[in-house]
């Protein structure tokens, strides 16, 4: 595997069509400069020690030098060993409501905030262990499949808002059917999905669902967002000012309440358990806790573990080409001169 460290210095690439377009552009004004100045011959009289040749060759050392050196900065480096990493933990599948119903402020700052806190915590905290998001909405999306890259895993959860799935819906259902087909049921790991959403499922059929996850072993977790009693779904005009809340077509303000009944029997089916969210607890760390104290299977990880820089290939071509150029005189070499000369006699005298 071939990689550059700094990546950014490639752009210094840049600057050598740039400098031939600037020496061509160069070259004819101090043409057309010399012209005026005198004739051809004249000019040779004039100043018969410089050399027509030597300075387009100490630009052409430069222009390679500096590509050389812009290499030699970015620091190649080549991936010399690939081992398999042995990794035990589960794998754990996170499916995030994104309807427009979580920004309910029954939780502070709003159920969709809590959740994606919650979530950062929980990733915080893995060892070894895989994750995987699913969102959903009206459709279910694979935000990021099992990894345990949780430094990737962290930039893609920042990124989510209520509009990241514009279907609108609540399709519970759909989104465990994604989780499933994501999993490697090949891997003997222990496999959890949890659900967080607000329990108002809208589409599909979700029990049904819930059951065909559990006959294949995986275990359902959910937590509910939001409370019974309800809560308006504020709507924020562009500049982030809330200037309403969301009204159904008759223009009553639209309460959205967490269906609890809907969610424990989730839980039930999948031989889970159900929380209710709040703004005070951590709901995800209690689950994870039940997560940790299954048996947890090993897995294997391919990936480079050791790569070495090869800089050292392009900065010594660098050096020796700026050496040379500095060495390198714009003037005649006089043996070079003798040597036409005497070319040039016997040419004549034949």
């Amino acid at each position: 595997m071939v990689r550059f460290v700094h990546e950014e210095y490639l752009y210094l690439l840049l600057l050598i069509p740039a400098a031939l377009l600037v020496a061509w552009w160069v070259w004819r004004v101090r043409r057309k400069a010399v012209e005026r100045f005198a004739a051809p011959f004249m000019f040779q009289r004039l100043a018969p020690q410089a050399s027509v040749f030597k300075r387009p060759v100490k630009f052409g050392l430069l222009l390679f030098a500096t590509a050389f050196l812009a290499l030699a900065l970015a620091n190649l480096q080549i991936g010399t060993r690939l081992e398999e990493v042995k990794q035990e933990g589960a794998d754990l599948f996170i499916v995030l409501d994104l309807s427009l119903s979580m920004k309910a402020e029954d939780i502070k700052p709003n159920r969709l905030e809590k959740a994606k806190l919650e979530i950062h915590n929980l990733i915080d905290r893995l060892g070894g262990d895989r994750i995987g998001l699913i969102v959903f909405a009206g459709e279910a999306y694979t935000q990021f499949p099992l990894t345990t890259d949780y430094s990737a895993a962290n930039l893609f959860l920042d990124v989510l808002d209520v509009d990241a799935v514009s279907l609108p819906g609540t399709a519970i259902g759909v989104a465990i059917e994604r989780a499933m087909e994501s999993f490697d049921f090949k891997e003997q790991t222990s496999k959890v999905i949890v659900i967080i959403t607000d329990g108002e499922n809208t589409e599909g059929d979700v029990f049904e669902a819930a059951e065909a996850a559990a006959a294949k072993g995986v275990l359902l977790y959910t937590i509910g967002m939001g409370s019974p009693t309800g809560a308006p779904i504020p709507v924020y005009n562009a500049s982030g000012r809330q200037t309403d809340f969301k009204r159904d077509r008759m223009g009553n303000v639209v309460v959205s309440k967490l269906d609890e009944a809907s969610l424990e029997k989730i839980a039930l089916i999948g031989n889970g358990k159900y929380f209710r969210g709040t703004t005070s607890q951590d709901e995800l760390d209690a689950i994870y806790k039940d997560v940790s104290a299954l048996q947890k299977k090993e897995f294997g990880v391919k990936q480079f573990t050791d790569f070495e820089d090869r800089f050292q290939f392009f900065l010594a071509p660098a050096l020796v080409l700026l050496v040379l150029e500095f060495l390198l005189s714009e003037r005649k070499t006089p043996w070079l001169s003798i040597g036409r000369l005497l070319r040039r006699q016997e040419e004549v005298t034949t």
